[in-house]
């Protein structure tokens, strides 16, 4: 069987086949995921604050709420800060996945001692709550404000410079908190610079959806 999931992109994006990149990641990874992609409207440089997610928080619901009157049996909110995944759980009976914690909540069945990658300086909320004391140390690359940034190759080669410090802090796993580093493939890089598992915040978000969705039909066949 496979399951079709809505994936929120929280930064508008104008080409199809680059709406569609994170959306292919999960299928590859995920085969009996089908991925739906829409993004938010006129944030072109994405959520990069608390000012711009607040902004896009009501624009995230509206997605929602249109994928589940559409059928999904799951949405994906793309964004390591979960933006508005809470108050859509409230809202709509499809479960509502956010990439931040699906990745922060896998990242500890690796090992004791997290290292975060950031966007900006600040770990995003939901990351920090769960990781928890096992926070050993987070990183930013510097100079880089807006996800789009890591598409240029001084962002990407300020990200990498922020992680060669990475194997002297004693960490035994490093989550890269922002969606934006699935897009440029960061992640197998970062694991040969920084010398540990790393883990990855969109096929994170569908390696829980499809767990969730799995046990859902466990439960609903258990209930006939």
């Amino acid at each position: 069987m496979r399951h079709t999931v809505g994936l929120v992109r929280v930064i508008t994006i104008e080409d199809e086949e680059a709406l569609n990149l994170h959306g292919r990641i999960i299928e590859s990874a995920f085969p009996e995921l089908r991925v739906v992609s829409r993004c938010i409207w006129d944030q072109p440089r994405g959520i990069y604050d608390r000012e711009s997610e607040e902004v896009a928080k009501p624009k995230i619901l509206r997605l929602v709420r249109e994928f589940e009157r559409e059928g999904v049996d799951a949405v994906i909110v793309d964004c390591a800060a979960d933006p508005a995944v809470r108050e859509a759980r409230r809202e709509v009976r499809v479960p509502v996945i956010g990439a931040g914690s699906a990745a922060a909540s896998l990242v500890l069945a690796y090992g004791e001692r997290v290292g975060v990658l950031n966007l900006t300086e600040e770990t995003p909320e939901i990351v920090r709550r769960i990781l928890g004391p096992h926070l050993a140390a987070d990183v930013k690359p510097e100079g880089v404000r807006y996800t789009t940034d890591l598409l240029t190759d001084w962002g990407k080669a300020s990200a990498e410079r922020a992680l060669r410090d990475v194997p002297k802090l004693g960490v035994d796993v490093v989550v890269l908190a922002c969606t934006g580093y699935s897009t440029i493939g960061f992640a197998k890089v970062a694991e040969e610079i920084a010398g540990v598992p790393v883990v990855d915040p969109v096929p994170a978000s569908g390696a829980v959806t499809l767990h969730i969705l799995k046990g859902m039909g466990h439960r609903r066949g258990a209930a006939k």
